[in-house]
C-alpha cells in the first residue's frame, strides 16, 4: 500500500504549498475508513489563485517561448511516465478502481495527451484574410487573425478518472500560453496534488498551475463567479453544470460543459455477438459503471435478445469483486457511501417499476462501498433508462426495427456518446449519423484519444474537448487589419 503521509494536502498556489483556513476528510471507498485530512480552499484562496495565475500569465510563462512551454508539457509528461504507478496507486485508493486499470489505461491517456498538446504549443497560428480592401473601397489592406490565449482559466475536475480528464484541460490550456486553475474533486485529490508536485519539478513558472482542493459548493463557486477567471472547463453532473453555467454568465466567462450521460448501445443482429458481449460488458462494468459514456442503455435486436441476455448475465458474474489492490479484482467500490446507496436506491426503483433482474442487484456483505455489478431486462421508460446512474447497472431493451432503434437511442435527454454494433458499414454510418450524441464508437465502446475530440449535446454539455478543437476552446481570435 502507498504512504500518503509524505503527500502534500495543503493548496499549491504560486508554486508553493500554504495551509487552509478548513479541511475536510476524505474515506477509503475500499474499508470505509479515514484516508487524508485536505485543505478546504474558501473565496479567499480563489482571490489569491487568481492573483498568482494572472502574474504568470502577464509575466514568466506568458513571455516563454512557445516551443519552450512545448518542452515543458513533454518534461511533465516524463515525470508522469517515470511516477505513473505511484499515480495509479494514488488514484485507486482514492476513488476505488482496480490499480492495473488505473496503470495500465488512466494515467497513460494522461501522458499521451501531454504529449500531443505539447507538440502544438508551437503550431497555432492565424490567417491571412483576402479582403475587398478598407471600407469595401480602392485602398487596400493587409488583414490577418491571430490565436491569443484566453487568461487565466479553471478546470474542475471530476472523481471518477481525475487525472485523464484534468490532462483534457490542463494540457491544451497550457499549450495555448494560458495559465491554469484547478478544482479537484472533493473525493479524488490525492492523484492531483501529487501532479501539482510534478509541475515544480518539471520547472513550469509558479503560478502557470495552481491547484485548490475543497468542497465544490465554495470554491467551485467562488471560480465560476470570479472576474478574473475566462474560462470554466467543468466535467460532473448535470444539475452542477447547470449552477456553473449561470454563475458564469455574470461576467461572460466561456464554458465547456461535460455533463451526464446515459449511452445507448445498440446491438443488431448481424453483429458479431462475441465481440458485442464483451465491449457492451466492459461499457456496463468499466471503473464500476462510474463513467459518464457508461454504456447503459443497451438496445438490442429481439432476434439476438436473449443471446445477450445470456452474454451479459455471464459478463456480470464474472466480474471479481475486491479489494483494487489485488491483482484478480476487475470491479472495485464505488466512490463513496452516498453514492452507493443512490446506487442501490436505482436498483430497487428498477425492481418496482417491473424491470427482471438477470443478475445482481444488492450490495454484498462487508466494509466498503460496494455493489454488485447488475444486468436488468426492462423497457425505455423506466427510470433506470432514463436516468443517470453512475454505477454498475444496465438496461436491455429489445427493439425490432432500424428506425426503432434510433428513435429509442434518441428518446432521452442526454446524448454524450453512443455504440453501434453491426457488420454492415452501411448500417453502421446511417445509423451513426442520426443517434444524437456527441461521439459515436462502431464495434468498440467510447474510444478516446487525444486527438480525438469529446463531447456532448443536449443535457450532457456543451463545448468539446480534445483533438484541434481543444486549441479552438483555449483561444481567442483576434482581427488586425492594416490600412496600406
Amino acid at each position: 500500500m502507498i504512504d500518503i503521509s509524505t503527500l502534500n494536502t495543503g493548496l499549491y498556489i504560486g508554486g508553493e504549498w500554504h495551509d487552509a483556513r478548513e479541511t475536510f476528510t476524505t474515506l477509503n471507498p475500499a474499508t470505509g475508513q479515514p484516508l487524508a485530512d485536505l485543505a478546504a480552499a474558501d473565496a479567499s484562496d480563489v482571490d489569491a489563485a487568481v492573483s498568482a495565475a494572472t502574474t504568470a500569465f502577464r509575466g514568466d510563462w506568458g513571455a516563454l517561448a512557445p516551443s519552450r512551454k512545448g518542452a515543458l508539457l513533454n518534461k511533465l509528461a516524463d515525470l508522469v511516465e517515470r511516477d505513473v504507478e505511484q499515480l495509479a496507486a494514488l488514484e485507486s485508493l482514492d476513488m476505488g478502481r482496480p490499480v492495473g486499470m488505473s496503470a495500465a489505461m488512466m494515467i497513460p491517456n494522461l501522458i499521451g495527451t501531454l504529449r500531443y498538446y505539447a507538440g502544438w504549443a508551437d503550431k497555432i497560428n492565424g490567417e491571412l484574410i483576402a479582403n475587398d480592401g478598407y471600407m469595401g473601397g480602392p485602398v487596400p489592406t493587409h488583414a490577418y487573425t491571430r490565436r491569443e490565449p484566453l487568461g487565466v482559466v479553471a478546470a474542475i475536475v471530476p472523481w471518477n478518472a481525475p487525472l485523464m480528464i484534468l490532462g483534457w484541460k490542463l494540457a491544451p490550456a497550457l499549450a495555448c500560453g494560458n495559465t491554469v486553475i484547478i478544482k479537484p474533486a472533493e473525493d479524488a485529490s490525492l492523484s492531483i496534488l501529487r501532479l501539482a508536485e510534478l509541475v515544480t519539478e518539471a520547472g513550469f513558472p509558479p503560478g502557470t498551475v495552481n491547484v485548490l482542493p475543497g468542497v465544490g459548493k465554495v470554491a467551485g463557486e467562488a471560480l465560476a463567479l470570479h472576474p478574473g477567471i475566462k474560462k470554466i472547463s467543468f466535467t460532473g453532473s448535470t444539475v452542477t453544470g447547470r449552477a456553473i453555467l449561470q454563475n458564469s454568465a455574470v461576467n461572460f466567462k466561456r464554458t465547456a460543459l461535460e455533463l451526464g450521460g446515459k449511452a445507448p448501445q445498440i446491438i443488431f443482429d448481424d453483429a458479431n455477438l462475441e465481440a458485442a458481449i464483451q465491449g457492451t460488458a466492459m461499457g456496463l462494468f468499466f471503473n464500476q459503471g462510474e463513467v459518464c459514456a457508461a454504456g447503459t442503455r443497451v438496445i438490442v435486436h429481439r432476434k439476438v435478445y436473449d443471446a445477450v441476455i445470456d452474454g451479459l448475465k455471464g459478463a456480470a458474474q464474472a466480474q471479481v469483486i475486491g479489494d483494487p489492490f489485488d491483482p484478480s479484482t476487475t470491479m472495485g467500490p464505488l466512490v463513496n457511501e452516498r453514492q452507493r446507496d443512490r446506487v442501490l436506491e436505482y436498483m430497487k426503483t428498477g425492481a418496482g417499476e417491473g424491470a427482471d433482474v438477470i443478475t445482481g442487484g444488492s450490495a454484498p456483505e462487508g466494509p466498503g462501498f460496494f455493489v454488485e455489478p447488475t444486468v436488468l431486462a426492462g423497457s425505455n421508460e423506466m427510470t433506470v433508462a432514463r436516468e443517470e446512474i453512475f454505477g454498475p447497472v444496465g438496461v436491455v431493451i429489445p427493439f425490432d426495427s432500424d428506425e426503432e432503434a434510433i428513435a429509442l437511442a434518441n428518446d432521452n435527454q442526454y446524448g454524450l456518446s453512443a455504440t453501434v454494433w453491426t457488420s454492415d458499414v452501411t448500417r453502421a454510418h446511417t445509423i451513426s449519423a442520426k443517434v444524437e450524441a456527441g461521439a459515436i464508437g462502431v464495434n468498440g465502446w467510447s474510444p478516446l484519444a487525444p486527438q480525438l475530440p469529446w463531447g456532448g449535446v443536449k443535457a450532457s454539455g456543451v463545448g468539446r474537448e480534445l483533438g484541434f478543437e481543444g486549441i479552438l476552446s483555449y483561444t481567442e481570435t483576434k482581427t488586425v487589419t492594416v490600412v496600406l
